[in-house]
């Protein structure tokens, strides 16, 4: 264990940084290991070279805290599960009780129950940093949603003049290691947004500008959108419940934008149509008309 006497306005030697293999969690590790910081990836996946830690077997988190002075939470697969806030809370006070000065939690804008797992974790470690943050620009393009760009229809439970701040992981990665070595960010709540909000037709717009194919808007039901993730194979009870967080979180209480990126990291957040130019220049989503590889 690390001793507890550990100044906390020095920069952390070692970072555990869990769900390495995540859209955050891999661009964190990359962005603490660019600062110099030694960095414990871990994670579920066991063909990664990291350190084990499952989030519904209590017994893979001392290993994984040993040693180290901060940590960047993310839980999988989302905030807004039962049982996610106790088990956040249970992680906190475990850190705090082994001298770990300092964690960051990835958390979700609007989502009552995300707001209830931020709680937990202050309250077991009232220094911590919450980045609250919109929706993903890489949801259309390392999720689910890529699919749907490259097959030319995005639909979503929202009406295609809802607006959406959608935010750069990149940055969110730059803004984790901000918060993890800057001591001026402990007991903050900080929103991370892009810098504009756009309509889910403008998004469409955007991508096909991007991709160089036709990408259109399909609004959806809260129920014809379960339907549909159904159809593309998931199961029933897992696209009912992601098919109400969607809803919810869509229904037009993110739409606003916040300073949080430029505030931490000195300079505005990248935007939508930058990011979807590189994607698709990295190749992200097929040529219309190739087959998959």
């Amino acid at each position: 264990m690390r001793p507890s006497s550990t100044h906390q306005s020095d920069p952390p030697d070692r970072v555990l940084v869990i769900g390495a293999t995540g859209k955050t969690g891999s661009r964190a590790v990359r962005a603490l290991r660019r600062r110099g910081i030694r960095v414990r990836a871990a994670s579920r996946r066991s063909s990664l070279p990291a350190e084990r830690f499952e989030w519904h077997d209590d017994r893979t988190w001392r290993p994984a805290l040993h040693d180290v002075d901060a940590v960047y939470v993310t839980y999988q697969p989302d905030l807004a599960v039962p049982g996610a806030a106790a088990a956040v809370g249970a992680l906190a006070g475990m850190a705090a009780r082994r001298g770990v000065p300092r964690l960051v939690l990835l958390s979700g804008r609007g989502e009552p129950a995300a707001a209830a797992a931020e709680a937990a974790l202050l309250a077991e470690a009232p220094g911590a940093t919450v980045l609250r943050c919109s929706w993903f620009d890489q949801n259309f393009s390392e999720g689910a949603l890529r699919g749907a760009v490259e097959a030319g229809t995005l639909a979503l439970p929202a009406p295609p003049d809802r607006r959406e701040p959608f935010v750069d992981a990149d940055d969110i990665a730059e803004c984790v290691a901000v918060a993890l070595t800057d001591p001026s960010c402990r007991g903050e709540v900080v929103e991370l947004t892009g810098p504009e909000s756009l309509t889910m037709t403008r998004v469409c717009g955007l991508l096909a500008e991007a991709a160089g194919r036709p990408v259109t808007y399909a609004p959806r039901g809260r129920d014809e959108f379960a339907r549909d993730l159904v159809e593309a194979g998931m199961p029933a009870p897992e696209a009912a419940f992601l098919a109400g967080l969607f809803a919810e979180v869509l229904d037009g209480r993110n739409s606003a934008t916040t300073d949080g990126v430029a505030r931490l990291l000195g300079r505005p957040g990248r935007s939508f149509a930058a990011w979807a130019q590189d994607a698709a220049l990295g190749g992200t989503w097929r040529a219309p008309g190739r087959a998959p590889v």
